[in-house]
């Protein structure tokens, strides 16, 4: 049986599987910030009802101006979108018919919206020996024949996050050679927004940075996203996106969303903290453990364990994990975990030391 492509919607996995949901559902398969969105947005809900009559601004105001401000950019290089899909889609159609490159495992939505626009695409696999860091010299010896490179940065499913010198070789080789690099910087607010590349975009007009609103602020239901990249690039993927692309409540509450800058400090302080204690605990049961840096790991088992196994084990029990099984050089090998509330990782971590004892 074909396991879905995302993690999420938990009772459609139980459905596909022909199983019946239970009560309480513990989904690890998704990485938002478990806390749910900021106080001030559940404060803004009774105006945001009043709004549902007008029409949203075609820019994805107060949206865009917001989030201009918070990198301290002008607008002129920023376009909101329906969620960074809308935004990753209208990239692909940028380079139809040409040639990219993107390195493996990482976020399917790549692949899938390249194909879908008759791009040919050289897949680079990052070893699992070498931990997944970036293969940087295939990639230097590849960019020459491709028009675009995708980077996910912090990398979607492992939490890695290339170096800062990786990164800079790869960008600079590819302005020399006339290749585009797209940088999805999904999760890097849950690491330093100081390792984002937006503040060098004005001396790198081949970079293209993607970001989303909906991990960090925990609000996937609205489905909200931007790109930032050079004036010329914006204003040509603005041409071809759809009329009114961002709801006026998203926009309303994802600038609200960018004030709130303590809300951030502790999401990014749980997730560490977290992180390393299901780190520590995996590694304690034989697995190999991804470095992550993100609000999510990866992880593989021992000799003699199986991970479907443990994954449908684990579905039996109501906790729901993300499989590998569409993620290149995983191969369903790996699994990835959400960080959730203390008290939720508390009971996964119960839950995997019964399994283990017994498996």
């Amino acid at each position: 049986m074909r396991l879905p492509d995302h993690g999420a919607n938990p009772r459609q996995l139980y459905k596909r599987f022909g199983l019946e949901a239970p009560e309480q559902i513990l989904d690890f398969s998704e990485n938002c910030n478990p806390a749910g969105p900021p106080q001030a947005v559940l404060d803004l809900w009774p105006e945001l009802v009043r709004k549902l009559s007008a029409y949203p601004h075609p820019d994805g105001e107060p949206f865009k101006q917001a989030a201009a401000a918070y990198h301290g950019i002008d607008t002129t290089g920023l376009l909101a979108g329906n969620g960074a899909a809308e935004l990753l889609a209208l990239l692909a159609a940028r380079y139809r018919g040409k040639r990219a490159i993107v390195i493996h495992p990482t976020f399917s939505e790549y692949e899938a919206t390249l194909r879908a626009n008759g791009v040919s695409i050289q897949a680079i696999v990052a070893s699992e020996e070498n931990g997944f860091r970036l293969p940087l010299q295939p990639i230097l010896d590849s960019l020459e024949q491709a028009d675009v490179i995708y980077l996910c940065t912090p990398n979607n499913p492992t939490g890695i996050l290339p170096t800062r010198d990786e990164l800079r070789t790869i960008i600079l080789r590819a302005g020399k050679v006339g290749t585009e690099v797209v940088l999805d910087e999904a999760f890097i607010d849950f690491m330093d927004e100081s390792l984002s590349f937006i503040p060098k975009l004005d001396a790198l007009p081949h970079v293209i940075v993607v970001r989303s609103m909906t991990k960090m602020y925990a609000i996937p239901g609205i489905r909200l996203g931007y790109i930032v990249a050079d004036p010329s690039i914006i204003g040509e993927m603005k041409r071809v996106a759809p009329h009114w692309n961002v709801n006026g409540i998203a926009s309303e509450i994802g600038a609200v969303c960018l004030a709130e800058q303590e809300y951030r400090m502790r999401a990014v302080r749980h997730a560490k903290v977290e992180r390393e204690k299901m780190t520590a605990f995996l590694r304690t049961e034989g697995c190999m453990v991804t470095d992550s840096v993100s609000n999510f790991l990866s992880f593989s088992l021992g000799e003699g364990r199986d991970a479907r196994q443990l994954y449908s084990d684990m579905l039996a029990r109501g906790i729901v994990l993300r499989h590998s099984e569409n993620f290149r050089g995983m191969d369903g090998r790996w699994l990835r975990v959400g960080m959730k509330s203390e008290t939720d990782l508390n009971l996964l971590k119960e839950e995997l030391y019964r399994w283990f004892a017994a498996n």
